[in-house]
């Protein structure tokens, strides 16, 4: 959410930022509404003060008619009053919608575009993996070694249901493990975070009201969450933080749920659009400077090409053209990793950062020279398990069938090299 003010001094701005997300957002009706609000709150604020005035000067008066023309001004007032009040809840229904659907102003160099085919590459590592043998997929790897099983995960889920076994529990605790040693290495506090977390905090992240669909919700009208970023964003709502403390890096783990509403004809097979997985989260909480934010956003970004790069991963850098930004988001980077069965490379992983889009909702502030400032917030996924598991099998199959395992993470697999073979 943007400040009122910022968007009042910045309309041309908000209006460009909303054409060139391809967000449909008038921003007239705001301003209009928020006219609306002020008007009513300064009309309530004046008749409060005129109640409050006559309840002081009631008991002062000895005078039975004055006191009793007084006591039926009184109740007229406290009629109207309610009326306006009734009034203002319903405006601030409209305004609180409205400032909801304000997108976030994208960074000069986002580049333009429609969509994901107008995102731009700005980084690759690593050489493609090529083979001199007929390559298999995940799926068929990871079956022929019984890592997985996906007829009784959709016996027991459903569709996109599965279960991940013997070698393929075993490398999934192994990169959870190695992960832990390697972002631990670079000043992050651990956490495990709930997946469960109050409807309200979805709104302050962005991810409600437009991705409505996608968020799996308890009986109690709570949801799931498909990311930490969410009840790590949760942590701190409504506080105020020391700058001295600033910035926090934190990396929180949990189990994240979506329900992959409008994507079932794509990735069927496979580990790729599950609708439960597990997920270590870069989040970072930094003082309300966009220098800052920029460096912060680099740095989370590059630590997960360095954790690619140890495993041994090609890679690509996408920037995210505004077209394919979301609404909160003020500059983009996703990672894919390249899929030798696919010919392609697939995304691993997704950098943003946001402003005090997000920590504005939150009431995420610091103090400063005597000021309350909110702060600037920013993710990045650190390692989502198990899709990372199908560019590790397939990059690392050999010619007689066996996995070789990357050697960063055969500590944690008891000094196993293979899985399968010889």
């Amino acid at each position: 959410m943007l400040d009122i003010k910022f968007i009042r001094e910045n309309k041309e701005l908000i209006s460009e930022a909303a054409k060139k997300k391809n967000i449909s957002f008038n921003i007239n009706n705001l301003l209009i509404t928020d006219d609306k609000r002020k008007a009513l709150l300064g009309t309530i604020e004046k008749m409060r003060a005129e109640q409050n005035e006559v309840s002081f000067r009631l008991p002062q008066l000895k005078d039975v008619g004055q006191k009793t023309e007084l006591l039926s001004q009184m109740k007229i007032l406290k009629e109207t009053l309610q009326k306006e009040e009734e009034k203002l809840k319903e405006v601030m229904k409209e305004w609180q919608s409205l400032m909801l659907a304000v997108p976030n102003v994208p960074d000069v160099s986002v580049p333009d575009g429609k969509g994901e085919e107008d995102n731009v590459v700005v980084n690759k590592w690593g050489e493609e993996t090529k083979f001199d043998f007929k390559i298999k997929n995940h799926t068929e790897l990871m079956l022929q070694h019984d890592m997985v099983d996906f007829e009784r995960g959709t016996k027991t889920h459903g569709f996109r249901g599965y279960f991940l076994k013997k070698d393929g529990a075993e490398l999934t605790w192994a990169i959870w493990n190695y992960a832990r040693e390697f972002y631990g290495k670079k000043s992050f506090f651990p956490f495990i975070a709930p997946a469960i977390v109050k409807k309200e905090h979805f709104y302050g992240t962005g991810h409600l009201p437009r991705e409505s669909e996608d968020i799996f919700k308890t009986q109690d009208e709570d949801y799931l969450s498909g990311t930490a970023e969410v009840p790590m964003m949760a942590y701190h709502s409504n506080e105020i933080l020391k700058a001295s403390e600033l910035p926090i890096r934190y990396m929180a783990f949990s189990p994240c749920y979506r329900r992959e509403i409008g994507s079932y004809s794509k990735d069927t097979k496979g580990l790729f659009r599950v609708h439960e997985f597990f997920k270590l989260e870069q989040l970072v909480i930094c003082k309300a400077d966009h220098a800052e934010s920029v460096k912060f956003h680099e740095e989370i970004n590059r630590n997960f090409e360095e954790f690619l790069e140890s495993l041994g991963l090609p890679y690509r850098r996408l920037l995210i053209c505004a077209g394919d930004l979301g609404q909160s988001k003020v500059k983009q980077y996703d990672t894919e990793v390249w899929f030798p069965s696919q010919n392609a490379y697939r995304e691993l992983s997704s950098a943003s950062y946001y402003h005090d889009f997000q920590t504005r909702r939150f009431n995420i502030r610091y103090e400063e020279g005597g000021k309350k400032i909110i702060t600037h917030s920013l993710n990045c996924t650190a390692v989502a398990t198990p899709r990372i598991l199908g560019a590790i099998v397939e990059n690392y199959q050999q010619a007689d069938g066996s996995i070789k395992i990357p050697e960063v993470l055969r500590k944690y697999m008891g000094g196993k090299e293979n899985i399968g073979g010889k």
